[in-house]
């Protein structure tokens, strides 16, 4: 098996041993009690009513054992289990078995129901690769054995199924391995759900938590005994998924920091580690800023400067403030930590005394009391009064009351751990704020609970009932879940089953802890108790034993003087409690008064930790001052208790844990020496108690644990039963069900369910035994069967035997009978003659021979047809390679074409990515200055923002008012229409009456028309009717009562909208404590999110120093490994040396040059020891140097953990007090949160919308903001070039002013032209030169090619005589082996000692060479840079030092010439004369062979004249002549080796310099090739980029000629002009010549004065000269001019470029503001849309106007009705009366709700109405700005316009630049043909030095096979040679040279086993 499955599986062929299994049912194994292994196995041998005898296996020991003590084994198939779950016979020795048998096997994981057991190896095992992770992924548990993994991706898998949260809950001891478990999961979980494959910025949490470790371990951790490193505080780390299964963040809750270590710890432990951190690793400056003094002046470290072995605080100091930068905590936050830090240590140096007359404390030195009130921002005065007199509550005044020395001690040391644990808690908020920087929300979470096993010591106080309560709900978790996991195997099953929640076992200790009321428990009497101020412990204890005393899981102390309280039972055992400052540990007092100091302190960071002041325990509470029964009533409910934090605490996790699926790790210590390998059985049973396993195993055998399949079942059992399954097939179910019939089995102890078959505790084991004796006899009946069958054979054989022994009598009878008989004689003595009886003899032997023949025949021609075939195939494959080597160089021609044309085209596209990084260069400086402007709106935004959250809260709660309206009004509406439906009935009751008043009066009106007579009746009518007008009057008048009653109501109503404003702006205050409660919660978090950075800070740091320590221990095995090694290397040389010693002593006694050699051989031998013992002091020194280091990085990472649980504890206390905090908060907040969803929504939306407008308007500033910029600049830009225009006009001006006379130097100006033609055409031929002197270069190349192809073949030669060398040295080699035989020990112990000083000579050597190598190359790179910097440099100079260049090169090449022919004559010699060197070796190892044979020869002859003792005198006198001639040779022999030796030596090291100085020559000549080839690629892309040039030219040059061509026509039009003006000057010529004429005349009458215009005419010349100066002057003005023409075209051309980019600019201005003015559009369509929704807003306030006028009609109406109607107004009077008041008041809120919906809406309104009106001037200070810019740049065409005309007509030059640029666009082809040619020049010489690179790389492997061929001779040589050298090896190992010491490196160390 391979490394990793040796830890992994079992080995199952030990399991499934039959001799065990044998051994097991014959013995009938037992477990009995034993006190030193826990638990021993015994053999059974007699029952005696309770006890019985036992045979111990082991010792062989009978005992006697009462029956109950005893317990089952289980059968050999059950060892090393993998659940224990599936053990027969489940008790505490088979678990303690199966846990130790795996342990000692490696396999430290075991399952146990629902648990993992883990067991601490304390060795690294390779189980944690990313392989062994890769292998757990996705896999089933049952598929894979038990592993870490497995539970986590149980965990992982199920999460992502189920979509439930999981947990997985680690618990056990301090150093068991719960943290590194912790991480094992971490790193398992980040391994398969990261996300980096698609997001950068997840996918990082095991980064982040390792980052966060260190800061967690320095404030968390301490040494203690047991650890280091512990941690002091136990920990919930939350890993939040999405719903792809991606980690999204993570959260970090801490459980009871040890805060106490803070001011004192035990013998040999440590605080925790930042103390020694901050004293060891702060710098000067930081010293003096925190005051930081000696370990040993502080009182609070008690045991001064403790060390961890093998840990530097420095460097973790530094490595901490790392993390703390890493986790983004600012610099005045970690100095604020580290003042804490600094000022608990001096809290521990403030001294009180008392004073002589009374109790009262005093301060001698205040120093102390100083250092704090600097470091925490007090003052001092104020705090030693708050320590020594501090201000109390008594009743209701305040007193100052003097603190005794006891007391002032007290306070101090409260407030160090106070301030520490607030500290820490801030720390881990932070740490939790950076690991959860995505802000998502996870879709489930990963809990990983890394927390404190079950504790019980002699005597627990406080905090061991918070970590066994703790423990007691977790094991009830456990409990609950197994209790449901059964029952749905059960009920899946269909088994019918009494269930057990066992969880409620649990249930009565845990309500004896944690009840609040009836009985009281023991938590709820202790905050009882620190209500009363005179409360003491005894008194809780007595109150504690008079409520519970009864209670079954509590015990009252047996003794008086026990030194315990009170007992508790836990479900892990009887735990003792000492009830010592309970009140105090509760409570947890502070002095309020230096808390209220520290609350208004002037360092922001330690105000920050002492804001909440007004939740600590006062001194009042604790001095027992206020005797007044309200005195504590006003503080109930401003603190709570300690452990009422931790309570709720634990029930909040709990709940979480809950909600989730758990897992459960259990970590176990094997034994407290942490020895690997080694197992206390006591200590890990106590640890199975405490951890809950016993008690799951205790749950497994209520139930039914063993289940079995069918199919197994039936296979392994069925030969119990053999004739109860009947033959055909048969459902497994029903097989199952005939075998437990025919087994008889008790209905009790089975069940069978749907699939599997269920067995109670132990009757599997029942089974395997019958089984085993079914098995046995069957086995001793097949045993007997089998030795019938055999002793059948024998006595058949005997019989056989008997019946030929008859016949053999029989027949020598008959001989004797015959023997006698003549005649006999005869017929044996003819019947061999007879040749029948030989012919079948004969007749065989041919055919046997025949077929012999035919055989080999027939393998002959098959041997043929296998030879033929392979070579028709050999044939087939050699026409295979030929074509493939033909494609293959065709392909590789295709391909150096293609890497040619990619290397151009690479070139190119270099270039471009230069143009397009400059680019980006100008767009980023653009981005930053958006960015800038994009903050500014941000800051706008959040402003706007702001302001609309607060309308949009009005506005909700307007919505929420409206929504309660609403309500009221469908209420009233539907009690209107209960009131419509009886105003329907009474007005049909009306109608009827009124239709029954009309048939009367019809009948009256009918009785008066027929009797006027009856007036009587009239009388009585007019009667009646006065009666009704009286009653009339008095309706009337009720209704003025009404009407009258009514104004009193409105009177209550306004009243009653009086209360209704009052109750508001009660609301409103509510509303600001809320925001002020909101904005504490959001700082609470904050400080929860620090301290769980910080406790992942802490984490990162417990993994390092967990890899050093394994990385350590590695190097300590490594080391020891060596140790071993050498000294049984020691031991054997020892023992070698010896036996050489007695054997020289025994062969060399006789001579004394044997004596000599002798000596010689000890002093070396003494020396090799000397240098042994040497190293072995050194490699004692180093171990020990290692333990050392060992054991104190191993002592601080202790000191370190048991730091980090005290941490943790303290950790886990503040944090209940923020918990407390946040409930309250949360149960004000629930009241609010509802409405909040829909405001956020909308909000949001608004916020959408705003942002998009910003956005919109800060990209419609950003582009104004670059138009103005743009416009500046073009108006710089265009005044520059008004400038220059001004300029050129003035030059123009004078141009023209000057035209006339240059017309006639014209022709001068031409020739001078002609001149510039040929020197450009000068230019050119040197042009052709330089590429002549190309051409010559790569001459130079090819030759340089052909020599070093000579050289190729100089080596080739070498290497052929190296091959004869080494065929030679072969030879010789065989025959120098014959005289090795006898010196190989001592040789192979010499050359062990070598080669360790060799191996050590040549890393020095190796790496010295690596060193100058790598300086040559740096050198060597350095100098390619500087050439090609002066390359570079050379062609911006346009080649002028080209030919320098071309010299220097020259310089080289003939340099490196020299230097090869001088290497290569060098070679020539060393090779001549290493042949010389082999020769004369040769001919010396003959005479060395045959002086050995003479040797050997003699010695015969010695020893047979020693041994022959006849003629002992001759003999003698012979024997000693042949000794000294024997001698003589011998020493000859001796001085010729030792020649030969070293001039071999000479040789090989004259060789291996020889090959070393090839080698670097090669190196040398392919750099030097390689710096040629850049160089010529350099060239080469020079003169590519100045051809791109000339092209680029050329194009401006064509752009110019096309502009020229349109100027040509006005130029035409100007000389035309000119021929004007000539002609008008040739007609006054003619008129001069006329003159002239006349003048003649007057000239022949001058002639006279000939002689005067002689003398003139010197003066004439001087004149002429003159002119001709000024001509020159002219010409030089007119060069200038046209330079100023050039500058002016090139300003032309850039105001050319600018005027695109300002239209380009003009166009996209333009597009955005079509943009701007659809944004315009949509605000317009969304202000009308919030228009019209105010519309829908007033329409529906009309409508509920009009239904409340309805309303109101109605309600008239029926008062009119009910007028008329007495009887059933008097009804509805009351419901009338209550439905006009509600009217009235939801009329008022109705227009108070109007009259505010509209000032909102209006406000609104005006606000968007505003923003509307400043976006519209914005726009058209835009269109402004735009059409001044689109002015400007009219006025810059105009201009332009303007400058090109002028241009124009001083472009009249340009025609004869034409002609001259033809030419060179003719030269320009020219050189590009030239170009190609070289390229193509290049590329040959490239494919050729590709070609001489590859012979030269074969050249090379060649050379390196003889070198190793060299290497092994000379080995060999030095075997042969050692015993006579050995003292010039010792003395040479450190001498020799390089290249000695590579073929000694080859040799492999000896690796560590």
């Amino acid at each position: 098996m391979a490394d990793p499955n040796k830890y992994l599986y079992a080995d199952r062929n030990l399991i499934n041993n039959p001799l065990a299994q044998a051994d097991w049912a014959s013995k009938k194994l037992v477990w009995v009690p034993s006190e030193r292994l826990g638990f021993e196995a015994g053999s059974l041998k007699e029952e005696r009513g309770d006890e019985c005898l036992i045979e111990l296996a082991d010792s062989g020991k009978k005992i006697r054992v009462n029956k109950d003590d005893i317990q089952k084994m289980n059968p050999p198939k059950f060892s090393k289990v993998e659940d224990m779950a599936e053990l027969t016979c489940l008790n505490e020795a088979s678990v303690l078995h199966n846990l130790k048998e795996r342990y000692y096997s490696g396999l430290i994981y075991t399952y146990s129901g629902l648990f993992c057991v883990v067991i601490n190896p304390y060795k690294n095992l390779p189980i944690y690769s990313e392989e062994i992770v890769e292998m757990y992924k996705g896999k089933k548990k049952h598929e894979m054995p038990p592993h870490i993994y497995a539970i986590t991706d149980i965990s992982y898998r199920s999460m992502m199924q189920d979509r439930e949260d999981q947990s997985i809950l680690c618990t056990g001891e301090s150093g068991a391995g719960k943290t590194e478990n912790t991480k094992k999961v971490i790193q398992y979980l980040a391994h398969v759900a990261s996300s980096h494959k698609t997001k950068k910025d997840q996918g990082e949490l095991e980064k982040q938590l390792l980052q966060a470790n260190p800061i967690l371990e320095a404030f968390g951790n301490a040494k203690t005994v047991k650890n280091d490193n512990s941690s002091r505080f136990g920990k919930f780390i939350r890993i939040n998924f999405d719903v792809n299964g991606y980690i999204v963040g993570a959260n970090i809750e801490t459980y009871l920091l040890e805060k106490s270590r803070a001011i004192r710890q035990a013998r040999e432990e440590r605080t925790f580690h930042i103390f020694y951190y901050l004293l060891t690793g702060a710098g000067d400056k930081l010293r003096a800023e925190l005051l930081l003094e000696n370990y040993n002046n502080y009182r609070f470290l008690s045991n001064g400067n403790v060390t961890i072995p093998g840990q530097q605080d420095k460097d973790l100091f530094a490595e901490t403030m790392d993390a703390m930068r890493i986790m983004s905590i600012p610099e005045d936050e970690q100095i604020g930590m580290l003042k804490v830090v600094a000022s608990v240590l001096q809290l521990g140096n403030m001294s009180f005394k008392k004073e002589r007359h009374t109790d009262q404390a005093s301060m001698p030195d205040n120093t102390a009391a100083q250092k704090v009130c600097h470091l925490m921002g007090m003052n001092v005065t104020d705090f030693t009064r708050a320590i020594l007199s501090p201000r109390i509550k008594v009743g209701r005044d305040y007193v100052q009351k003097a603190q005794t020395q006891e007391q002032a001690e007290f306070a101090v040391e409260a407030l160090a751990k106070a301030t520490y644990e607030r500290m820490f808690r801030w720390l881990v908020m932070r740490i939790n704020k950076a690991l959860d920087k995505t802000k998502r929300q996870g879709a489930s979470f990963i809990g990983i609970l890394d927390i404190a096993g079950f504790e019980i010591f002699e005597l627990n106080s406080f905090e061991q009932l918070c970590i066994n309560y703790t423990n007691e709900k977790l094991q009830q978790l456990f409990n609950h879940t197994m209790f449901i996991l059964e029952q749905e195997e059960y009920q899946r099953e269909g088994i019918e089953w009494s269930f057990i929640d066992f969880g409620l076992d649990l249930q009565p200790c845990i309500e004896l802890i944690e009840k609040p009321a009836s009985p009281p428990g023991i938590l709820a009497l202790l905050d009882e108790e620190c209500w009363f101020p005179k409360a003491t412990d005894k008194s809780f204890v007595e109150k504690v034993l008079q409520e519970q005393g009864t209670h079954p899981k509590f015990f009252k102390p047996k003794k008086l003087k026990d030194e315990a309280d009170f007992c508790i039972i836990h479900y892990a055992g009887k735990v003792d409690y000492k009830a010592d400052e309970w009140l105090m540990k509760n409570m947890d007092p502070l002095n309020d008064n230096v808390a209220s100091l520290l609350n208004q302190s002037t360092d922001k960071f330690v105000s920050e930790l002492w804001k909440d002041v007004d939740r600590i325990v006062g001194l009042d509470k604790v001095s027992g001052m206020s005797e007044m029964p309200g005195a504590f009533k006003t503080r109930k409910g401003m603190f709570r208790t300690v452990g009422q934090l931790y309570k709720e605490q634990l029930s909040k996790l709990m709940a979480t844990l809950r909600n989730t699926n758990p897992n459960f790790v259990r970590c176990i210590i094997p034994n407290h020496e942490k020895k690997a390998g080694k197992l206390d059985p006591h200590l890990v049973l106590d640890q199975l108690r405490c951890n809950g396993v016993l008690e799951g195993i205790r749950i497994c055998r209520q139930g039914f644990p063993n289940r079995i399949v069918f199919q197994e079942f039936r296979q392994r059992y069925e030969i119990l039963t053999p004739n109860a399954i009947p033959k055909g097939f048969m459902d497994g179910k029903q097989a199952c069900v005939l075998m437990i019939k025919s087994l008889e089995l008790d209905p009790n102890l089975y069940r069978i369910g749907q699939s599997k078959v269920f067995f109670r505790a132990g009757v599997l084991a029942h089974l395997e035994e019958e089984r085993d004796m079914k098995i046995t006899d069957i086995i001793i009946s097949f045993q007997a069967w089998c030795r019938g069958y055999l002793a059948r054979r024998a006595f058949a054989k005997r019989q056989q035997q008997l019946t030929a022994m008859k016949v053999i009598q029989r027949n020598c009878a008959a001989y004797l009978k015959l023997r006698n008989w003549q005649w006999w004689r005869l017929f044996t003595k003819v019947k061999p003659l007879l040749q029948v009886s030989r012919q079948e003899e004969e007749m065989q032997a041919k055919d046997d021979e025949l077929s012999k023949v035919k055989e080999k025949q027939i393998y002959t021609q098959q041997q043929l047809q296998e030879l033929e075939d392979q070579h028709h195939q050999l044939n087939a494959e050699k026409m295979a390679l030929q074509e493939q080597l033909q494609a293959e160089t065709e392909l590789c021609a295709e391909a150096e074409e293609m890497r040619a044309r990619l290397a151009a085209r690479k070139q190119e596209l270099e270039e471009i990515l230069h143009d397009l990084e400059a680019r980006v260069e100008e767009e980023e400086e653009r981005a930053s200055q958006l960015i800038s402007e994009k903050k500014k709106m941000q800051q706008n935004i959040s402003d706007l923002e702001q302001q609309l959250d607060e309308e949009e809260g009005a506005r909700q709660k307007l919505q929420l008012e409206k929504v309660t309206t609403e309500a009221k009004l469908k209420k009233f509406e539907e009690d209107v229409m209960v009131l419509d439906d009886q105003n329907a009935k009474l007005n049909k009751e009306k109608k009827l009456l009124e239709e029954r008043i009309s048939e009367f009066t019809t009948n009256l009106a009918e009785e008066e028309e027929k009797s006027k007579s009856l007036q009587k009746l009239k009388t009585k009518h007019e009667a009646m009717i006065t009666d009704l007008e009286d009653r009339l009057r008095r309706e009337e008048k009720q209704r003025q009562e009404l009407e009258k009653n009514r104004r009193k109501l409105e009177g209550d109503f306004t009243d009653v909208h009086d209360q209704i404003s009052e109750l508001q702006a009660q609301i409103a205050e509510l509303r600001a404590q809320l925001a002020k409660k909101e904005e504490e919660l959001q700082a609470a978090l904050a400080r929860i999110e620090e301290e769980a950075a910080q406790k992942n800070m802490a984490q990162k740091k417990i993994r390092e120093m967990d890899a050093q320590i394994s990385e350590l221990q590695d190097d300590l095995e490594m080391e020891r490994q060596s140790r071993a090694k050498a000294e049984k290397h020691r031991r054997d040389l020892g023992e070698e040396l010896e036996a050489l010693k007695t054997e020289l002593e025994d062969t060399l006694d006789s001579t004394a040059a044997q004596q000599e050699l002798r000596t010689k051989r000890e002093t070396e031998v003494a020396q090799l020891k000397r240098t042994l013992e040497d190293e072995a002091r050194v490699h004692e020194q180093q171990m020990a140097d290692m333990r050392q280091k060992h054991s104190q990085a191993f002592d601080e990472l202790n000191e370190q953990l048991e730091q980090a649980k005290r941490n943790k504890v303290s950790m886990e206390k503040a944090k209940q007090a923020l918990e407390s905090e946040r409930n309250e908060l949360t149960i004000e907040l629930q009241s609010l949160m509802q409405g909040k969803g829909d405001s956020e929504h909308r909000r949001k939306k608004a916020e959408a919308q705003v942002q998009e407008l910003q956005l919109k308007f800060s990209e419609s500033e950003r582009q104004r903001l670059e138009l103005s910029e743009r416009a500046t600049k073009t108006q710089a830009e265009l005044e520059n070039v008004n400038a220059l225009l001004n300029d050129v006009e003035s030059k123009s001006i004078k141009a023209t002013k000057d035209h006339s006379t240059l017309e006639s130097q014209f022709q001068d100006v031409q020739e001078v032209l002609q001149e510039e033609t040929r020197q450009k055409l000068s230019m050119g031929t040197r042009l052709r030169q330089l590429e002549d002197e190309l051409g010559s270069l790569r001459e130079q190349l090819e030759e340089e090619e052909e020599a070093k192809k000579n050289v190729e073949k100089q080596l080739q030669m070498a290497q052929a005589q190296i091959s004869e060398f080494k065929k030679k040295l072969e030879q010789d080699s065989t025959y120098l082996e014959s005289a090795e035989e006898g010196k190989k020990r001592l040789q192979r112990d010499l050359e062990a000692t070598c080669q360790r000083l060799e191996e050590k000579c040549s890393a020095f050597d190796k790496m010295d060479k690596t060193k100058t190598r790598l300086q040559q190359e740096l050198d060597d790179m350095l100098v390619d840079q500087d050439h090609l910097r002066q390359i570079v440099s050379n062609l911006e100079k346009k080649q002028k030092k080209f030919d320098q260049m071309l010299a220097e090169e020259k310089n080289i090449s003939a340099r490196y010439a020299e230097e090869r022919d001088r290497a290569e004559a060098e070679a020539r010699e060393k090779e001549t004369r290493a042949l010389s060197l082999g020769r004369e070796l040769e001919s010396l190892i003959d005479l060395k062979e045959d002086l050995d044979r003479n040797n050997k020869l003699l010695r015969a002859e010695m020893e047979d004249l020693v041994s022959s003792k006849d003629d002992v005198g001759k003999n003698v006198h012979e024997l000693e002549k042949s000794k000294r001639a024997m001698e003589q040779q011998l020493e000859e022999m001796k001085t010729q080796l030792e020649e030969l030796e070293d001039e071999l030596q000479a040789t090989e090291d004259a060789k291996l310099r020889l090959e070393v100085n090839m080698q670097a020559m090669k190196a040398q000549y392919e750099r030097d090739l390689a710096g040629r080839d850049e160089m010529g690629e350099e060239k080469k892309r020079s003169l590519v980029k100045q051809v791109r040039e000339m092209e680029m030219e050329l194009e401006d040059e064509r752009k110019q000629r096309s502009a020229a061509v349109a100027s040509r026509k006005k130029l035409e039009l100007d000389l035309k002009e000119l021929e004007a003006g000539i002609d008008m000057a040739n007609k006054n010529r003619e008129e001069a010549l006329k003159q002239l004429k006349k003048l003649q005349g007057q000239m022949k009458e001058l002639i006279r004065e000939l002689d005067d215009t002689r003398l003139s005419k010197d003066d004439i010349l001087a004149q002429s000269k003159e002119n001709e100066k000024k001509l020159k002057s002219m010409e030089a003005d007119m060069l200038q001019m046209q330079e100023d023409l050039a500058a002016a075209e090139r300003v032309k051309r850039q105001c050319q470029q600018e005027r695109d980019e300002l239209q380009e600019e003009i166009n996209s201005q333009a597009s955005k503001n079509a943009q701007a003015i659809e944004e315009r559009r949509r605000f317009e369509a969304r202000i009308a849309q919030l228009e019209e929704e105010v519309e829908e807003e007033q329409c529906n306030t009309e409508l509920i106007n009009d239904r409340l006028k309805k309303a109101m009609l109605q309600t008239e109406q029926m008062t009119v009705e009910l007028a008329a109607e007495r009887s059933s107004s008097q009804r509805v009077e009351g419901a009338r009366s209550q439905l006009e008041r509600q009217n009235k008041e939801l009329k008022l809120k109705l227009q108070e709700l109007e009259g505010t919906v509209k000032s909102k809406y209006k406000a609104n309104m005006t606000a968007l109405e505003a923003k509307i009106a400043q976006l519209e001037e914005q726009l058209d200070i835009e269109t402004r700005e735009r059409q001044g810019a689109t002015k400007q740049v009219r006025r810059t065409e105009k201009k332009l316009k303007e400058v090109v005309l002028q241009v124009e007509d001083e472009r009249r030059n340009t025609e004869q630049y034409k002609d001259q640029a033809d030419k060179l666009n003719s030269r320009m082809k020219q050189l590009k043909r030239q170009l190609e040619e070289a390229e193509e020049e290049a590329q040959r010489a490239n494919a050729n030095r590709r070609k001489l690179q590859r012979e030269l790389e074969d050249a090379n492997e060649s050379a390196e096979s003889m070198n190793r061929e060299v290497t092994s001779l000379k080995t060999k040589l030095r075997r042969g040679d050692l015993p006579f050298t050995m003292r010039r090896i010792v003395t040479r190992t450190g001498v020799e040279s390089d290249d000695d010491a590579e073929p000694k490196s080859e040799t492999p160390e000896p690796k560590p086993e």
